[in-house]
């Protein structure tokens, strides 16, 4: 599957982009998951064609319709983080994000489904192909053939990274305590990857029911829906402690903020509102105008 699947995680991604490369990526969204769907199945003409009229709806649902509700998240997000961050806003801003991909997912899931359902077996073989080159990008990036403190380290760049995007720089007597914080929290990213190899696993037994509609799309929906569903043990008891910790990592982090860094991060956010409102009130295109007919007509 992949890489409809990951139409859907790249149009929840967009909440997360950076806000002033949002519009463009945005409104190049049908070319970027064409080309990344070709990367795991080599489509001919008439697939291609397919894949892109379903998509060219999605896209105009998301839109009209998904968008707005993007633009409000992101507003209440900033009214609610103004005095401060709590728990319950960490667990309502992580709860919401979920929520508007799995709509994503269930307005996608009957399109990717038929798309899905008539990939032939020389197609498929494309697919282990790419998630492996996927899975080597995942071990480089975690530096897991490294060892722990080389983990350590890859995931300290990464988190000071991600914390300086949005707070602007941060001094090294920041860095230094965020280093010390994030020792509460053990490496996962071995577990990550193992779970990753599940979840691809699972996916290709899931395409042998392809050509069975009925069973196929549902537990498509389902494990798209629900990507929980069959983690280990170890995995569910060691990610339940990581995200306690997380949850007090955060809290703390934002305390060691200065006023004006977490007035950078707040401006951010409400910049990503505005984005959002701004898209979804852009006049269609032609070609977009043209689909929105042809798909009215069809209904």
């Amino acid at each position: 599957m992949k890489r409809y699947t990951s139409c859907c995680l790249l149009l929840a991604g967009l909440l997360l982009a950076s806000c002033s490369a949002l519009q463009l990526t945005y409104n190049q969204a049908d070319m970027l998951l064409g080309w990344r769907a070709d990367n795991y199945f080599d489509f001919d003409s008439p697939q291609k064609h397919e894949f892109h009229q379903r998509l060219d709806r999605l896209l105009l649902w998301h839109r009209r319709e998904q968008l707005p509700e993007y633009a409000r998240f992101a507003h209440t997000a900033v009214d609610r983080a103004r005095d401060g961050l709590s728990r319950d806003d960490i667990l309502w801003l992580l709860d919401g994000l979920k929520k508007h991909y799995r709509a994503i997912v269930d307005r996608s899931a009957n399109d990717a489904a038929d798309v899905l359902a008539v990939l032939t077996t020389e197609q498929l073989r494309a697919l282990p192909r790419q998630l492996a080159k996927d899975n080597r990008r995942f071990i480089d990036d975690h530096d897991l053939e490294g060892g722990v403190e080389r983990q350590k380290r890859a995931r300290l760049k990464r988190i000071l990274t991600q914390i300086s995007d949005w707070t602007g720089s941060l001094s090294r007597a920041q860095e230094q305590r965020i280093e010390q914080m994030l020792e509460t929290i053990p490496p996962v990213e071995h577990l990550r990857h193992q779970d990753r190899l599940r979840r691809q696993a699972e996916f290709s037994e899931l395409l042998k029911l392809r050509a069975q509609r009925s069973e196929f799309q549902p537990r498509l929906q389902a494990w798209l829906h629900d990507w929980e569903r069959g983690r280990t043990p170890e995995y569910e008891r060691v990610m339940a402690e990581v995200f306690e910790r997380r949850l007090d990592f955060y809290l703390a982090l934002e305390k060691l903020l200065t006023p004006a860094q977490r007035e950078h991060a707040l401006k951010r956010l409400h910049a990503f509102g505005d984005d959002f409102k701004a898209l979804s009130e852009r006049p269609l295109s032609a070609a977009s105008a043209a689909a929105l007919t042809a798909t009215i007509a069809a209904l």
